[in-house]
Protein backbone atom coordinates (compact mmCIF):
# COMPACT_ATOMS: atom_id res chain seq x y z
CA UNK A 1 0.00 0.00 0.00
CA UNK A 2 1.32 3.55 -1.04
CA UNK A 3 1.93 6.01 1.81
CA UNK A 4 -1.34 7.90 2.39
CA UNK A 5 -3.34 5.19 0.50
CA UNK A 6 -4.33 3.79 4.19
CA UNK A 7 -6.52 7.19 4.40
CA UNK A 8 -8.90 5.81 1.86
CA UNK A 9 -9.85 2.92 3.83
CA UNK A 10 -9.06 3.51 7.36
CA UNK A 11 -10.74 0.62 8.63
CA UNK A 12 -9.68 -2.11 5.98
CA UNK A 13 -6.00 -0.60 6.61
CA UNK A 14 -6.69 -1.25 10.27
CA UNK A 15 -8.00 -4.74 9.66
CA UNK A 16 -4.63 -5.71 7.53
CA UNK A 17 -2.46 -3.50 10.20
CA UNK A 18 -1.45 -1.44 7.07
CA UNK A 19 -3.04 2.02 9.20
CA UNK A 20 -0.02 3.80 10.82
CA UNK A 21 -2.38 5.94 12.83
CA UNK A 22 -3.84 2.98 15.15
CA UNK A 23 -2.61 2.88 18.75
CA UNK A 24 -4.39 0.04 20.03
CA UNK A 25 -7.34 -2.50 19.12
CA UNK A 26 -10.06 -2.63 21.42
CA UNK A 27 -13.10 -5.18 21.51
CA UNK A 28 -15.31 -3.15 18.99
CA UNK A 29 -12.92 -0.96 16.68
CA UNK A 30 -9.07 0.61 16.91
CA UNK A 31 -8.32 2.99 18.65
CA UNK A 32 -6.17 6.09 16.44
CA UNK A 33 -4.27 8.92 16.71
CA UNK A 34 -6.24 12.11 15.30
CA UNK A 35 -4.95 13.18 12.04
CA UNK A 36 -4.80 16.76 12.95
CA UNK A 37 -3.18 17.88 16.63
CA UNK A 38 -3.74 21.25 16.98
CA UNK A 39 -5.74 19.74 20.16
CA UNK A 40 -2.93 17.49 21.51
CA UNK A 41 -4.33 13.94 21.95
CA UNK A 42 -7.30 14.26 19.57
CA UNK A 43 -8.00 10.69 18.66
CA UNK A 44 -11.13 8.50 17.10
CA UNK A 45 -12.62 5.06 17.60
CA UNK A 46 -12.96 3.51 14.54
CA UNK A 47 -15.39 0.86 14.07
CA UNK A 48 -14.06 -2.83 13.23
CA UNK A 49 -16.65 -3.15 10.54
CA UNK A 50 -16.49 -1.01 7.45
CA UNK A 51 -19.93 -1.99 6.34
CA UNK A 52 -21.02 0.12 9.35
CA UNK A 53 -22.31 3.31 9.27
CA UNK A 54 -24.34 4.04 12.19
CA UNK A 55 -24.41 2.99 16.02
CA UNK A 56 -27.86 2.01 15.41
CA UNK A 57 -27.11 -0.61 12.57
CA UNK A 58 -25.31 -2.99 15.35
CA UNK A 59 -26.85 -5.33 17.52
CA UNK A 60 -26.95 -4.68 21.15
CA UNK A 61 -24.04 -6.01 22.40
CA UNK A 62 -21.68 -4.47 19.74
CA UNK A 63 -23.05 -1.31 20.42
CA UNK A 64 -22.71 -1.42 24.08
CA UNK A 65 -18.82 -2.76 22.96
CA UNK A 66 -18.34 0.53 20.73
CA UNK A 67 -19.87 2.59 23.46
CA UNK A 68 -17.40 0.94 25.98
CA UNK A 69 -14.69 1.52 23.96
CA UNK A 70 -15.24 5.08 23.56
CA UNK A 71 -15.26 5.84 27.04
CA UNK A 72 -11.75 3.95 27.34
CA UNK A 73 -10.63 5.50 24.82
CA UNK A 74 -12.04 8.85 26.03
CA UNK A 75 -10.61 8.09 29.83
CA UNK A 76 -6.97 7.01 28.45
CA UNK A 77 -7.26 10.54 26.81
CA UNK A 78 -7.75 12.47 29.84
CA UNK A 79 -5.31 10.49 31.64
CA UNK A 80 -2.86 11.17 29.27
CA UNK A 81 -2.90 14.55 28.29
CA UNK A 82 -3.59 15.38 32.33
CA UNK A 83 -0.12 13.69 32.55
CA UNK A 84 1.71 15.21 29.71
CA UNK A 85 -0.07 18.18 28.24
CA UNK A 86 -0.53 21.93 30.27
CA UNK A 87 -3.68 23.30 31.06
CA UNK A 88 -5.82 20.66 30.09
CA UNK A 89 -9.19 20.98 30.84
CA UNK A 90 -11.66 18.36 29.42
CA UNK A 91 -12.38 15.35 26.92
CA UNK A 92 -15.14 16.10 24.32
CA UNK A 93 -17.02 12.78 22.74
CA UNK A 94 -18.98 13.25 19.50
CA UNK A 95 -20.20 10.87 17.09
CA UNK A 96 -21.05 12.78 14.08
CA UNK A 97 -20.90 10.73 10.74
CA UNK A 98 -21.77 13.55 8.61
CA UNK A 99 -18.43 13.40 6.94
CA UNK A 100 -17.32 9.66 6.35
CA UNK A 101 -19.64 7.05 5.85
CA UNK A 102 -18.40 4.54 8.77
CA UNK A 103 -19.38 4.54 12.44
CA UNK A 104 -16.70 6.17 14.40
CA UNK A 105 -16.08 8.07 17.48
CA UNK A 106 -14.04 11.66 18.18
CA UNK A 107 -12.40 11.90 21.34
CA UNK A 108 -11.04 15.97 21.48
CA UNK A 109 -9.24 16.64 24.77
CA UNK A 110 -9.70 20.37 25.22
CA UNK A 111 -7.42 22.95 27.10
CA UNK A 112 -7.43 26.46 29.00
CA UNK A 113 -5.19 28.17 26.69
CA UNK A 114 -7.50 27.57 24.21
CA UNK A 115 -8.66 31.32 22.63
CA UNK A 116 -11.80 32.42 24.99
CA UNK A 117 -14.22 32.47 21.44
CA UNK A 118 -13.26 28.56 21.19
CA UNK A 119 -12.92 26.97 24.40
CA UNK A 120 -16.40 26.45 25.32
CA UNK A 121 -16.97 25.93 21.87
CA UNK A 122 -17.76 22.76 19.20
CA UNK A 123 -13.75 22.03 17.83
CA UNK A 124 -15.41 22.25 14.48
CA UNK A 125 -15.77 25.98 14.85
CA UNK A 126 -12.23 26.50 14.96
CA UNK A 127 -10.85 27.89 11.85
CA UNK A 128 -10.59 25.68 8.44
CA UNK A 129 -6.90 26.40 8.06
CA UNK A 130 -6.26 24.90 11.67
CA UNK A 131 -7.34 21.37 9.76
CA UNK A 132 -4.68 21.55 7.15
CA UNK A 133 -1.89 23.36 8.30
CA UNK A 134 1.46 21.53 8.15
CA UNK A 135 1.91 22.49 11.84
CA UNK A 136 -0.55 20.29 13.09
CA UNK A 137 -0.59 17.50 11.24
CA UNK A 138 0.16 14.46 13.16
CA UNK A 139 4.24 13.77 13.41
CA UNK A 140 6.90 12.26 14.93
CA UNK A 141 7.08 15.23 17.50
CA UNK A 142 3.18 13.54 19.06
CA UNK A 143 5.44 9.82 19.62
CA UNK A 144 5.16 10.29 23.30
CA UNK A 145 1.66 11.26 23.48
CA UNK A 146 0.53 8.63 21.66
CA UNK A 147 2.66 6.00 23.27
CA UNK A 148 1.20 7.99 26.57
CA UNK A 149 -2.79 7.34 25.29
CA UNK A 150 -1.45 3.78 24.63
CA UNK A 151 -0.45 2.82 27.89
CA UNK A 152 -3.41 4.48 29.87
CA UNK A 153 -5.67 2.07 27.12
CA UNK A 154 -3.22 -0.54 28.15
CA UNK A 155 -4.22 -0.15 31.65
CA UNK A 156 -7.86 0.53 31.41
CA UNK A 157 -8.24 -2.52 29.37
CA UNK A 158 -5.60 -4.67 31.56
Amino acid sequence: MVVGEWRDDRIGSALRGENPAVMRRLEAGFAVIGDVQFLPGYSVLLTDDPAVERLSELPRSRRLAFLGDMERLGEAVERACRRVESGFRRVNLEILGNADGFLHAHVWPRYDWESEDLVRRPVWLYPREMWSEERYALGARHQSLRETIGEELDRLTG
